[in-house]
């Protein structure tokens, strides 16, 4: 027997589970996290590029995952703030698929750059005699224009296969933005060709690109463990510690929330752990690389020493 299917205007966002009168604490809460988010990543691509110092591939590349991550909150937080505020928190059904296109895209982006910045190191460290041929700015170039182009596809394909999907009155998504998962368990069409793209999809542009790094760094690791000394060792660290930290924070949540779920998850835990790679993530992003980097706090202080020879002269 076939259910009624209804043509949807608009989808009503549940958001977090905060009680009322929590309501404006977690909203200034948010509001500083993105705040801090924007100004930490805005910080980082400017450093990167007015400092001459740091125009290197490693750099060329955290620039662009500083754009990919400030972007990537920008996607869901301005409207989850709105949504605080709103007495109805809704989002009609075109920006629905719009802001699930632009997160797929800006969250596959970020997994692909860390790919490139891992290759970046592996060759810094493997092949330091090569590095400069290798990693030309032809080649930086050309995997970031990669890395668009295939994820602007793979977001593409995910937003149109949900466009021809069905609904049957139910317009509630238990989420705080329009994810896939939560919007194919609204529809009463079809939807096993939806999952079987997510599934092939899924391990391409995330557990590929995790092997990949985890690859790298047992390159990178054999290769110090050939001639162990302390200088070696503190360099690796010093080289890779950042990136390091980033990769786990990234994949950590991604993998305990998509790829190893479990029958007990409830939608509470679902939406916190998202919450935690939306909005924690590309927060401390930018923390991780200015505080555990020399080239970066040196960039700043030779920015901040030229802005204030620039006053003593006006």
């Amino acid at each position: 027997m076939e259910r009624n299917q209804t043509i949807l205007s608009e989808f009503l966002l549940l958001g977090l589970p905060i009680q009322p009168e929590h309501q404006h604490l977690f909203y200034a809460l948010f509001l500083t996290m993105y705040l801090t988010t924007a100004l930490g990543n805005l910080l980082i691509i400017f450093l990167i590029q007015l400092d001459s110092h740091l125009h290197t591939p490693m750099y060329f590349f955290l620039r662009n995952l500083s754009f990919s991550d400030l972007c990537f909150s920008s996607v869901t937080i301005p409207k989850l703030l709105q949504n605080m505020q709103s007495q109805t928190p809704s989002i009609p059904y075109g920006g629905c698929l719009t802001q699930m296109y632009f997160f797929i895209l800006f969250g596959d982006l970020e997994s692909f750059l860390l790919v490139a910045m891992a290759y970046d190191r592996y060759v810094a460290i493997c092949s330091p005699l090569h590095y400069t041929s290798i990693m030309s700015p032809k080649l930086c170039t050309c995997l970031v224009m990669l890395s668009w182009v295939l994820n602007a596809f793979h977001a593409l394909l995910h937003t149109l296969l949900a466009a021809t999907l069905s609904f049957c009155g139910n317009n509630v998504i238990p989420h705080f933005f329009c994810d896939l998962s939560a919007l194919l368990k609204l529809a009463c069409s079809d939807i096993h060709v939806n999952e079987l793209v997510i599934f092939i999809m899924g391990g391409l542009v995330v557990i590929i690109p995790f092997l990949l790094i985890i690859a790298s760094y047992i390159q990178i690791f054999s290769s110090i463990l050939k001639v162990p000394s302390a200088q070696s060792i503190r360099k690796a660290f010093s080289t890779c510690g950042s990136h390091i930290s980033v990769v786990s924070l990234f994949y950590g949540t991604i993998i305990g929330l998509y790829l190893c779920p479990s029958a007990n998850n409830s939608t509470v835990k679902e939406t916190v752990m998202a919450l935690m790679y939306t909005v924690v993530t590309p927060m401390l992003n930018p923390f991780i690389y200015s505080l555990r980097n020399r080239d970066m706090k040196g960039a700043l202080g030779r920015v901040l020493q030229k802005k204030k020879m620039l006053c003593c002269l006006c």
